[in-house]
């Protein structure tokens, strides 16, 4: 069962989180292309993305519970908490910064909207910079993981 837990979390791992990492990236493609119903789907995707991942933390606490006693693990571990507090702050930065910039962008990219204003009137600061704090963060889980310390 631990081996299944495993394959499972790193599976949805790859599959949800690295979509929640890259999409806002691709996003600023589309701000720049001037695409606002491709940054709508975008939004929309991250936004689904970001909360599936909570799947996969909830694997993870399912392997901490399997884990072998000898190991001494639990939620207090530093590793372990440290990489919670760097996925906690990732989600809420894609959720409550990322995303609402990223459908304002749509807005303004709309037909009816600022067609031709820059880039940076549609939220393409905020995106850029929070959805690259965010991956760094979701980069230090991955670290975390696989090191252990």
């Amino acid at each position: 069962m631990n081996t299944l837990f495993d394959v499972l979390h790193v599976v949805l791992a790859v599959f949800i989180v690295g979509p929640m990492a890259i999409l806002p990236m691709t996003a600023m493609r589309s701000i720049r292309a001037g695409q606002g119903g491709q940054v709508a789907t975008l939004a929309k995707s991250t936004f689904i993305f970001s909360l599936l991942s909570i799947l996969v933390v909830i694997l993870g606490f399912g392997l901490l519970g399997m884990s072998d006693p000898q190991y001494g693990l639990s939620v207090t571990t530093g590793w372990v908490m440290t990489s919670l507090i760097a996925w906690l702050i990732a989600i809420l930065l894609n959720l409550l910064v990322v995303v609402p910039a990223m459908r304002k962008a749509a807005a303004a990219l709309q037909p009816a909207g600022e067609a031709g204003a820059p880039a940076q009137s549609k939220g393409y600061p905020q995106i850029a910079a929070f959805s690259g704090i965010s991956t760094l963060l979701l980069v230090l889980v991955v670290v975390l993981m696989v090191w252990k310390p």
